[in-house]
């Protein structure tokens, strides 16, 4: 690839970025960003890092971190620049954002909204956080320990796929500690 196209590539994912935080409207993970500027466009992550944070570093993009997680928004300068510079974006590109655009912003709401990890304190204590999401504010959270990682891989597991029907258990537990 030559200099020249690789300034096009450059450019083209700065406005796509700038395009998509725009549509999004809200402030958005650079996980849940990079999901679905990379279902558009074949981008590594590496890359898209490097073009996120040049975007920051111009202040065309504002980022900060909520829940040890950073997140980004377009800024007033951001939306300037890509009314300036919609049209690098090729037209084939705007219609495969447009029509990925909802469908995977549906899925990393859905996504986000419940999150697990296990962290290890050490080789036999493993500390897991269970959390519920709603519009980038923690609603519930709880934290317990395991044993094994095997233990911890199973509760994240567990809580990810079956959230929506332990956390009403846990809160009628706590409400009226019915047992």
């Amino acid at each position: 690839m030559s200099v020249s196209e690789n300034n096009n590539k450059l450019a083209e994912n700065k406005v796509l970025i700038l395009y998509m935080l725009n549509k999004i409207n809200k402030d958005v993970s650079d996980s849940s960003l990079f999901k679905i500027i990379s279902s558009i466009n074949d981008i590594n992550y590496f890359y898209f890092g490097q073009t996120l944070n040049d975007l920051v570093e111009t202040r065309l993009v504002d980022s900060y971190t909520k829940d040890k997680e950073t997140i980004f928004r377009i800024t007033s300068e951001g939306k300037t620049a890509l009314s300036l510079t919609n049209d690098l974006l090729p037209g084939i590109i705007k219609l495969k954002a447009d029509n990925i655009f909802k469908k995977e912003l549906s899925n990393i709401e859905e996504e986000s909204s419940v999150i697990a990890e296990y962290i290890p304190k050490n080789e036999n204590d493993y500390t897991i956080k269970c959390k519920i999401v709603e519009n980038n504010e923690t609603i519930f959270e709880v934290s317990t320990f395991a044993g094994s990682r095997e233990n911890a891989k199973k509760i994240v597991d567990n809580w990810n796929k079956n959230a929506n029907a332990i956390f009403p258990k846990i809160l009628d537990l706590l409400l009226n500690g019915n047992i």
